[in-house]
């Protein structure tokens, strides 16, 4: 393997709080190649949020290194990607000038890159509907398609499908492999669901609380399209589910991170 796409050294974050300082992130090492797809999973309040956060320049005043193609990230830009759990639309405009954000869609090669964007995320005929007219799923394709629109190195999905239905939750992580195999973004995806963690993941990353610190970072060598009933699934469901318990433990003992 050749250098790595994103590279997270000794990281620590400690915030202020009334009651004291807390720290959240100690000795995270990370190591994200070229095209993988990482999920994180751990605690509420284990810094899985925090850790995006840095990655996306949105959050300073952390110790250690960050850099993405070997330059450190000093603050936000259009070669990072970021996907909230609310899609974050803007209610006024449509589909497509959604997407196409503060970009005019009279410019020929905008106009271009939004219809690509369009039929990757398969919301042919919705070019003209507006957010309120659009399902959790598809607004959430829309906020995947804008994050997408200037082609960033990486995207960072902070629990995307975390307000969604169940059906409609399997379904946009089906969606969301589709985007990841043709457009070859390499992805962080934070998630609290140990299935949808093994489901998408190359590596799930297991943070535990107090402070937040990787427990664990499992392979996931399963192909895709992957089945959540097969034996070999619920194997490796199984080896994260029992390193989830342990956290789990940990946070009983020492009390809830932040």
């Amino acid at each position: 393997m050749g250098e790595a796409l994103l590279s997270i050294t000794n990281l620590n974050k400690r915030f202020e709080t009334a009651s004291g300082p807390v720290q959240a992130l100690h000795n995270v090492d990370l190591h994200v190649q070229q095209g993988e797809f990482i999920t994180v999973i751990g605690p509420s309040g284990c810094g899985k949020s925090t850790l995006l956060r840095i990655v996306a320049g949105l959050d300073s005043g952390y110790t250690g290194n960050v850099t993405l193609e070997g330059s450190k990230i000093g603050g936000p830009g259009i070669d990072k990607g970021f996907i909230f759990q609310e899609h974050r639309l803007f209610p006024w405009l449509t589909v497509e000038k959604n997407i196409a954000s503060d970009l005019s869609l009279r410019n020929k090669e905008v106009r271009q890159r939004v219809d690509e964007l369009i039929e990757l995320v398969k919301l042919q005929g919705f070019e003209k509907s507006y957010p309120r007219e659009l399902s959790g799923g598809m607004a959430q394709r829309v906020a995947i398609a804008r994050a997408l629109l200037r082609s960033p190195k990486i995207l960072l999905l902070d629990e995307p499908f975390g307000a969604l239905d169940a059906f409609t939750r399997a379904h946009m992580q089906s969606v969301l492999l589709d985007i990841w195999r043709t457009n070859k973004t390499t992805m962080i995806f934070v998630t609290h669901d140990i299935d949808e963690a093994v489901f998408l993941g190359n590596r799930v990353v297991i943070l535990e609380p107090r402070p937040g610190k990787i427990r664990q970072i499992v392979p996931i060598d399963l192909p895709y399209p992957r089945k959540k009933t097969t034996s070999s699934f619920q194997e490796l469901r199984l080896r994260v589910l029992n390193q989830f318990e342990k956290v789990d433990e940990l946070e009983l003992t020492d009390g809830a991170g932040i």
